[in-house]
């Protein structure tokens, strides 16, 4: 590359990636109304179940961490678990059943009634994660897709889809990071103040 090709190029990324995140501002119904369930399902004794694929699996993880620790506050640990975190459990559903059921058949063994499963897909159309959340909301559990492009299968199936409108997955993950950072300090600042 040139010199002052490298900048260009950088300045063109940061550029797109604060654009697709200011778009997010179109979901602000939908992150409010994930948190106040999210709130809610906590405060009934219930916890969080999160899952997805490649970069989406380390989001799911990144979540759950947060809950599990802290995001920014010191108050009570918050139960969420990640589907995508045991490679024993992974790697044998896939290979004794397919890798379209990794995360139905954990949610048939782990899910709750009451408890918010959140799918991540950055198409929407991920068929592990859609077929986890069909499963989930047949237990009764509340679904929360945290979705990219148009929102695909998926965003027809929650109960809340938050849709980042990008067909660039990098783009979509970067705003992923901030919506959920987003949910977990609102969530967290609840927890403080009981």
């Amino acid at each position: 590359m040139k010199k002052g090709q490298i900048s260009k190029s950088i300045e063109k990324s940061i550029l797109e990636s604060s654009k697709v995140i200011k778009n997010s501002n179109s979901q602000i119904k939908e992150i409010e109304k994930s948190i106040k369930v999210i709130i809610e399902c906590l405060k009934n004794g219930k916890k969080i179940v999160i899952f997805g694929n490649g970069g989406s699996a380390a989001d799911a993880q990144h979540i759950v961490a947060e809950f599990i620790g802290r995001f920014k506050l010191e108050r009570k640990c918050l139960p969420a678990i990640a589907l995508t975190s045991n490679t024993s459990i992974l790697t044998a559903l896939a290979n004794d059943y397919s890798f379209d059921s990794i995360f139905s058949r954990q949610c048939e063994g782990l899910v709750e009634k009451g408890d918010v499963v959140i799918g991540i897909s950055t198409s929407g159309n991920s068929t592990n994660v859609k077929k986890g959340l069909v499963a989930s909301k047949k237990i009764g559990a509340l679904t929360i897709g945290l979705l990219g492009s148009k929102g695909g299968t998926i965003g027809k199936i929650c109960n809340i889809s938050i849709i980042v409108k990008s067909s660039s997955t990098p783009r979509i993950q970067e705003a992923h990071r901030t919506i959920y950072h987003i949910i977990c300090e609102e969530v967290e600042k609840e927890f403080k103040r009981l």
